[in-house]
């Protein structure tokens, strides 16, 4: 056997290990996809009992130095801790702006409206639904994030809607100075009616006072079909510095000795009685549950529990 011999046979073997790459009737190699970045789901839809409930994607952003908003009565030290023990970082926190809509079957009910208009409704028709199909809006609180979606240039974003809040949140925002409540709320004045504690929206939705963050905030519970479900609004705003440590206090909170009493109030009766809860600012779908965890609690986000 030749040295030539030998180089053609490695050289045959070398094209025969090609040849998938280059064989007649292969397909053509293809310039590679754009990347797409980041996504967030925009929707997502339970079942509770006989309503139907859908957590809405209004917005998200990143904000900067999240220990100047949670955690003020907290060192640094304390909060870095936090922040490491659960695996994000001490110099940002991402927000999440999620108002939810509640078809009972005999209504569409929105809680809270987002940072603004387009958002809204953007997130209104991406759940199958049109702004004019919203029966009721019902605000917890009157901060921008959760009334910027209530009016825009056209006027009103839910024309159709009968507006609901709380009597004692529209009585403080009324007294005081705010540009958000005369731009956003004020105009809408004759469109709203006002509920106070313990009261109903529609049948099997009933207001809670949970006072702190603001001198009338409100969540409310709804229960269908023997199942029980809480939006808590802005009780809580972080999945972990305001659970684990709800004593910490909230740069956004009005009253924040009231808003930390509240806070814990409210999620041991949440993880006692084991009832999901829907936080307008948690990661989301923003669906989950309380949990006792040492002197405060655990977020534990829904999984499939009530799919079944």
């Amino acid at each position: 056997m030749t040295e030539q011999t030998t180089f053609s046979r490695r050289t045959a073997l070398a094209g025969a290990v090609a040849m998938p790459f280059v064989a007649a009737g292969a397909a053509p190699l293809r310039a590679q996809a754009a990347k797409q970045g980041a996504m967030v789901p925009k929707v997502n839809r339970i079942m509770l009992g006989d309503f139907e409930v859908t957590a809405l994607m209004a917005g998200t952003a990143t904000r900067e130095d999240p220990h100047s908003i949670f955690g003020l009565n907290a060192s640094d030290e304390e909060f870095a801790e936090a922040a490491e023990a659960a695996n994000i970082p001490t110099d940002k926190a991402q927000f999440f702006f999620t108002p939810t809509l509640v078809n009972t079957g005999n209504e569409l009910i929105l809680f809270d409206t987002g940072l603004n208009p387009d958002g809204i409704v953007a997130a209104v028709e991406a759940a199958g639904y049109a702004p004019g199909d919203v029966s009721h809006v019902v605000i917890t609180h009157m901060h921008g994030d959760h009334v910027g979606g209530l009016t825009g240039g056209d006027g009103p974003t839910f024309a159709n809607a009968q507006h609901v809040t709380g009597q004692a949140e529209y009585d403080h925002w009324s007294g005081v100075a705010n540009d958000t409540f005369t731009n956003k709320v004020e105009p809408l004045a004759e469109q709203f009616s006002f509920i106070g504690n313990g009261e109903s929206v529609a049948s099997g939705i009933t207001s809670v006072m949970t006072p702190g963050h603001t001198p009338g905030h409100m969540s409310y519970m709804l229960e269908s079909g023997g199942k029980q479900l809480m939006l808590i609004a802005d009780l809580a705003n972080h999945y972990v510095f305001s659970l684990a440590h709800p004593d910490w206090e909230v740069s956004f909170d009005t009253d924040k000795e009231a808003a930390a009493q509240t806070r814990r109030k409210t999620l041991d009766m949440l993880a006692a009685d084991k009832i999901p809860f829907i936080g307008y600012h948690m990661p989301f779908p923003a669906l989950g549950y309380a949990e006792t965890r040492d002197d405060g609690f655990q977020y534990v986000p829904h999984s499939y529990q009530l799919m079944l």
